[in-house]
């Protein structure tokens, strides 16, 4: 598996496409409920399969993506061959977990207490799997706001 199988609650929001999934291997509902009971390795392996599908897809739209955390802000432009990252620390009195901290680096983003850091490196690995392992490890996706209003900055 490439990736991790899909939550029960994913499952259950793209139940449709899973049937079509199935479908298209041949697999009606009748024979998928007699695939889990008589085979559940066969079940458990048709639904990484389809995990992964999913994930790629899924994964291969992601732009960008932001990791916050009370003092640091890890932002990422996930391009196809590279990934940008901008960093911010902030030694200051200030959470930016909270809206008021946030409110605060977004209204005075070259007030000394802000230190900013950016990069390009290639992937290593895949580019999926390594925006993947930034999601596992609490990155968010996002439009890519605040990496633009800190990148037009740093120029």
């Amino acid at each position: 598996m490439k990736y991790r199988q899909l939550t029960k609650e994913q499952f259950e929001n793209l139940h449709e496409e899973f049937a079509r999934f199935l479908a298209c291997q041949g697999i009606d509902k009748k024979e998928w409920e007699q695939i889990k009971s008589e085979k559940p390795q066969v079940a458990e392996d048709e639904m990484n399969v389809f995990s992964d599908v999913v994930w790629d897809d899924v994964l291969t739209k992601i732009e960008y993506l932001e990791h916050f955390s009370e003092k640091t802000v890890n932002l990422f432009k996930c391009n196809k061959d590279n990934i940008q990252r901008i960093v911010i620390n902030v030694n200051k009195d200030i959470n930016l977990l909270e809206q008021e901290g946030f409110e605060w680096l977004l209204k005075n983003p070259k007030n000394d207490a802000i230190e900013l850091f950016e990069g390009t490196k290639p992937y290593k690995n895949e580019r999926n799997v390594e925006v993947f392992d930034l999601i596992e490890k609490g990155s968010n996706i996002s439009k890519g706001e605040i990496f633009n209003f800190f990148g037009n900055l740093i120029k």
